[in-house]
């Protein structure tokens, strides 16, 4: 009797740690201090000083954005219909995560759209790009999403490696390449990531790079710490 009781409770015990041993394996390892590992984004080198003027006549500079991590992408006045990015992606992938979450870490990122009139020349009057989007977006708020008076060329005025942002050809919006690019710049204003704005796919990706950024930082907060 001794013996079937012994077995019974070696099974009984042989099931918990089957069905609860790798729980407590990640756990420990967990409570180990791991360092959980992740891709860091290759630095590209600085962008360029950019200014511009917006919707409500106030004057920036990248300087006004130090600490910050900035989205940069063009938009055009027939937006959303002929827009050189998907505008609807944009909201509903990166905006709105960060004006719902701008009381946490997203208080940090924002957007700055330069509105250019199709064939990448800047546009001056910003009333028309400026309604669409708070007919169009959900709780528009303008310090998060910056509509931009300026050279958006200047601003993708940028060479690594032999590549420049500022290629032309039939096969872009409007000519001009880098209408369809969103940068992704970081606290110190430098460039971490290109890629186009023109595909939900695309957008998507942006947000995780954006969150990829966001680790990193934490990471170093921590380091400073100990």
């Amino acid at each position: 009797m001794a013996k079937k009781n012994t077995a019974g409770r070696r099974k009984v015990v042989f099931a918990f740690l089957l069905l609860f041993g790798p729980a407590f394996l990640l756990i420990f390892i967990s409570t180990r201090g791991c360092e959980h590992k992740f891709k860091q984004l290759e630095d590209f080198g600085k962008a360029s000083d950019y200014h511009f003027t917006d919707a409500r006549g106030k004057a920036f500079s990248a300087k006004d954005f130090q600490g910050d991590i900035v989205l940069v992408t063009t938009i055009q006045p027939g937006c959303p219909g002929d827009c050189a990015i998907s505008m609807w992606h944009l909201d509903q992938l990166i905006y709105q995560h960060i004006r719902k979450n701008k009381r946490k870490k997203m208080k940090q990122v924002r957007i700055i759209s330069f509105v250019t009139d199709g064939k990448g020349n800047d546009v001056k009057d910003l009333e028309t790009v400026e309604q669409a989007l708070k007919d169009q977006v959900e709780e528009y708020d303008p310090d998060i999403w910056i509509l931009a008076s300026g050279s958006a060329r200047e601003m993708y005025n940028f060479e690594h490696n032999g590549e420049r942002l500022l290629k032309k050809g039939p096969e872009y919006y409007g000519g001009e390449a880098f209408q369809e690019l969103v940068l992704l710049l970081d606290k110190e204003n430098h460039l971490r990531m290109v890629l186009s704005g023109k595909t939900e796919g695309m957008v998507r990706r942006m947000k995780e790079h954006i969150a990829l950024l966001q680790k990193q930082y934490d990471k170093d907060r921590v380091n400073k710490k100990k």
